[in-house]
């Protein structure tokens, strides 16, 4: 992967390129639209270039393709889950979640993660490498290929910190949101961090629309350092807090995921901080029972337990959901079905 992804330019950028190369800007409107709006993978199909410009493009720039090579589909709920190979042989996982209000689309936005959150699958090997901005917009129209539908609604949420490749991922918000190409509404997007406070404050500034979910799961600073080594880095005031500015700046409510594990974070004490946190955010709270993995012995906090504590937090002014349960038939939780993968092809292991 020696030559730059042309499908991780921007407009902006991609302007700049044909201006760079004696172009005029139309020009640069035409590239766009083959790669964001046909979806085109070959240069050599974009016909209405003339070949010279095909042939230098071609020369200098590539699009690091994404091409599924397993596809799971749930018979739960009609999840679909795929495994997707990358131009350089790393795979990385993407989910397609059906609702009635249309197809919605979970992304990754690293091969693998190094922030070492304990009940996370993505991230026990490690990251990787960051995935370009084309490459995230690649998976969702990989997506599109393979269901002949249009998604509307885009989560970054699949494997990977987007805020620890914040350059890409921003890249690819001007992108997936452009009306030139896939014209996804701002609002119709969700990215998910576990607490990089100062690129939460860069985010804001940027004036997106988009939501912001903010991976919680604890609600004092001992307990979250156990299971989230990000916590480390930033101390939940100073996360709260840049919370608290992007709201101010952008007028998006911050949803607050919490990920119940039996025994660890769903005590009343743990609900009583998780309410005082929401209320000083006035955000929305998403409960999601973990979904297990094999390296980890965290258990799933009961039915039971789990109504109990949504009405809590709803007796006390929360506006709360609980996360429904997908494609755990076919590995739901983020990271599995790449390490499946991994063991078998690089190991020879088998899950049998």
């Amino acid at each position: 992967m020696d030559k730059v992804d042309i499908r991780s330019f921007t407009y902006e950028k991609l302007c700049g390129l044909m201006a760079d190369m004696g172009e005029k800007r139309y020009r640069a409107d035409q590239v766009f639209e083959w790669l964001h709006k046909r979806k085109e993978t070959s240069f050599d199909n974009m016909t209405n270039l003339p070949k010279k410009l095909r042939d230098e493009i071609c020369a200098a720039y590539d699009i690091y393709t994404v091409s599924p090579v397993k596809i799971l589909s749930s018979g739960l709920d009609g999840t679909r889950k795929y495994l997707h190979m990358l131009k350089d042989g790393n795979v990385i996982e993407t989910v397609l979640l059906r609702y009635d209000y249309g197809n919605s689309v979970c992304i990754s936005s690293q091969v693998g993660c190094r922030m070492g959150c304990r009940f996370c699958a993505s991230t026990i090997d490690g990251l990787e490498r960051n995935l370009t901005a084309g490459e995230m917009a690649g998976q969702i129209y990989s997506v599109e290929a393979d269901i002949n539908e249009r998604v509307g609604h885009v989560v970054v949420m699949g494997s990977g910190e987007p805020l620890d490749n914040y350059d890409s991922f921003t890249d690819f918000i001007d992108i997936i949101t452009d009306g030139r190409g896939a014209g996804i509404g701002g609002r119709n997007i969700t990215v998910s961090t576990c607490g990089i406070a100062p690129n939460i404050r860069r985010l804001a500034d940027r004036g997106y629309a988009i939501t912001l979910a903010l991976s919680l799961h604890a609600a004092d600073d001992d307990l979250r350092r156990q299971i989230m080594p990000i916590a480390n880095s930033y101390s939940l005031k100073e996360v709260t807090d840049a919370c608290r500015y992007y709201f101010d700046t952008t007028g998006r409510r911050i949803t607050l995921e919490y990920s119940l594990i039996e025994g660890v974070n769903d005590r009343m004490e743990d609900i009583s901080g998780l309410i005082r946190i929401a209320k000083e955010l006035g955000g929305h709270v998403n409960l999601i029972p973990v979904n297990p993995i094999d390296e980890r012995d965290y258990r799933s906090t009961g039915a039971k337990a789990v109504s109990a504590i949504k009405n809590k937090l709803e007796k006390n002014r929360i506006n709360v959901t609980i996360r429904r349960e997908m494609g755990r038939d076919i590995q739901g939780a983020c990271g599995q079905l790449r390490r499946g993968f991994i063991r078998e092809n690089v190991s020879g292991e088998t899950d049998a």
